[in-house]
């Protein structure tokens, strides 16, 4: 079985690499995707997008990773009870408890706060994940770019709801804020020329998504997680920017721009641990601290090395395609220490919506 799943998993790999069709380069106004072919923009792709937000929730500590262990038909049910029946989901908690959780920052305890990752990762993350699919979609020449990313951010969401929803045996009113109001509100404040353009140019915001790849040993995702980047310019300066990272994370620091237009970023902040339930129907996370330093070429991060204090990744490496190689060889490398000592090594390459690699 594993090896008919290895089999299956490379299959998909292969017939899903980069399109052969040649760069739509003008016409369009290009901005969260411009057809680099080094740094973490090389990896952009529709399955590796669906992937990464899809199994989003894996990368929490008492998550199994594993994508076939999950119980798809017990999400698709909940989530389609929740969707089609959301004035039930939100009643059966009550209206000002979805309110205050889901919608409205009047809280700032932990267990209340499931208002945060809808705004920033549904509501900004979508939508920008949306507008950089219909760069991606336009630069290769594909007809109707427009439903081709609606489609694809269609997709990642329904799958993030659905492994979310994998274990819940009630309703759920998560779905009902992200599927009815936060996602379509993303795609629609990214349709809009001038908001699109100020979160690429005035905040320079990035996709810097891990390297998502396959473990056939352990039979699990590994290095999987989309990462978001914004920088701000400060007007006294030209080197020195703020900075926020954040996905399943948050943190704040700076950015230093190199005499070579390269630029070196640190932060540090909090990242979700566990996924727990709350009261009712809810659920909410607890944190732990987190650190690290990012190196960048033209918003294409290049490098990073994460650390997190008391989470499954304990330290983590990214080199992205185009940093090191041999030749025209320039693969991206990634590499894991784990809470338990073990390691994960792992690679990828631009071809391939999937890396693999292996723990030992």
């Amino acid at each position: 079985m594993r090896i008919l799943r290895t089999l299956l998993l490379c299959t998909l790999i292969s017939c899903c690499g980069l399109p052969a069709s040649t760069p739509a380069a003008s016409g369009h106004d290009y901005l969260f995707y411009e057809g680099r072919t080094y740094g973490s923009e090389s990896l952009i792709h529709p399955l590796r997008m669906i992937l990464h937000g899809g199994y989003g929730i894996l990368q929490l500590d008492n998550q199994d990773a594993s994508p076939w262990d999950i119980d798809y038909e017990n999400g698709v049910e909940v989530v389609g009870r929740s969707l089609f029946d959301p004035f039930g989901a939100i009643q059966e908690h009550g209206y000002w408890e979805f309110v205050k959780r889901e919608l409205l920052p009047v809280s700032i305890d932990n267990d209340g706060g499931q208002y945060w990752p809808n705004y920033m990762n549904h509501l900004i993350g979508g939508g920008m994940s949306y507008r950089m699919m219909v760069d991606w979609f336009h630069y290769y020449g594909y007809q109707h770019p427009k439903l081709w990313s609606g489609g694809t951010v269609l997709a990642y969401h329904l799958l993030n709801e659905i492994v979310e929803a994998r274990d819940v045996d009630h309703w759920s009113a998560d779905p009902v804020a992200d599927m009815w109001i936060f996602n379509p509100a993303g795609i629609l404040l990214f349709s809009h020329d001038g908001v699109a353009g100020f979160f690429a140019h005035r905040l320079h915001m990035q996709d810097w998504s891990f390297q998502i790849s396959y473990d056939a040993g352990q039979e699990r995702w590994v290095n999987n997680g989309q990462n978001f980047s914004m920088k701000l310019d400060l007007p006294w300066s030209d080197t020195w920017r703020l900075f926020y990272h954040f996905g399943t994370h948050a943190e704040l620091g700076v950015s230093y721009r190199l005499p070579n237009g390269d630029e070196l970023s640190v932060g540090a902040g909090l990242v979700a641990k566990n996924l727990i339930p709350s009261d009712g129907n809810f659920r909410t996370v607890d944190l732990a601290r987190t650190a690290g330093i990012w190196w960048d070429r033209d918003g294409s991060l290049l490098a990073s090395l994460d650390w997190a204090n008391d989470k499954a990744y304990r330290l983590r490496t990214n080199v992205y395609p185009g940093v090191v190689g041999i030749g025209d060889v320039r693969p991206g490398l990634f590499g894991i220490l784990h809470r338990d000592g073990d390691v994960t090594l792992g690679f990828t390459f631009r071809w391939m919506p999937v890396g693999l690699g292996g723990r030992r």
